[in-house]
């Protein structure tokens, strides 16, 4: 039978957390590439989250791709180097992102206003911002439902998201293209017992994401493998 007192007990500390949290569990999240919902707590972006990047740029195009195709616009702060080019060839939509390159020393001023407005800002910070204005920023995020990007480690992160062992394809014996590249992406999360991990191309011979072909052929999609959890040194 049905421990009442249990059900009570979980529903209890369930909204414990999301007032701690500042965001229900189940709340809808803003859609990301089917190649990396697997991988992603919610299988998407939270809104009110933020969440920590490698330095992977086409990484950072997966995920602004699929916001910006429905209809949400994105604010890239600190990043004069943002390949628009490429990232519309990965699938972003230009017409809905708007580019601050170099904010200056009051990036996380910068950052904060424009997260008031646009549901997905992401950013490079130059330097650590002090844990008070990131608190700031976090009850701000979470005010606003804005997803936040962060390239480079942040504090209390939704998940962080990197990618290791990239490999080229295309070229031949002296002569081809580079036509696609494919690399594990690994999610880390506080919600998962362990990392989450899959194969991909990125970008795949149309510059956008997808999941590497023999994931493909054995799963219908990316197959998610836990990755031992490593004790700090």
């Amino acid at each position: 039978m049905r421990n009442p007192a249990a059900a009570e007990d979980v529903q209890r500390l369930r909204a414990q957390m999301e007032r701690m949290q500042g965001r229900r569990l189940d709340a809808p999240v803003l859609p990301t590439h089917p190649a990396l919902a697997g991988l992603l707590p919610g299988r998407g972006l939270r809104p009110g989250a933020a969440y920590s990047l490698g330095s992977s740029s086409s990484l950072l195009f997966a995920l602004l791709a699929q916001p910006s195709q429905t209809g949400s616009w994105c604010g890239v702060v600190g990043m004069p180097g943002f390949g628009a080019e490429a990232a519309e060839h990965a699938g972003v939509d230009l017409s809905r992102v708007v580019l601050i390159p170099d904010p200056g020393a009051r990036w996380l001023a910068v950052t904060a206003t424009i997260a008031d407005v646009l549901p997905v800002v992401a950013v490079r910070p130059p330097e650590r911002a002090k844990d008070s204005d990131i608190a700031k920023l976090a009850g701000r995020l979470r005010d606003r439902g804005t997803v936040l990007l962060v390239q480079g480690p942040w504090p209390q992160t939704e998940a962080m998201l990197d990618v290791t062992d990239p490999r080229w394809s295309g070229l031949g014996d002296g002569d081809g293209y580079l036509s696609d590249r494919e690399l594990t992406v690994t999610v880390s999360s506080r919600r998962f017992p362990v990392p989450r991990s899959a194969r991909m191309l990125l970008p795949a011979p149309d510059g956008a994401i997808s999941a590497a072909p023999h994931e493909r052929a054995l799963a219908g999609g990316p197959v998610v493998e836990p990755i031992p959890m490593r004790r700090a040194v």
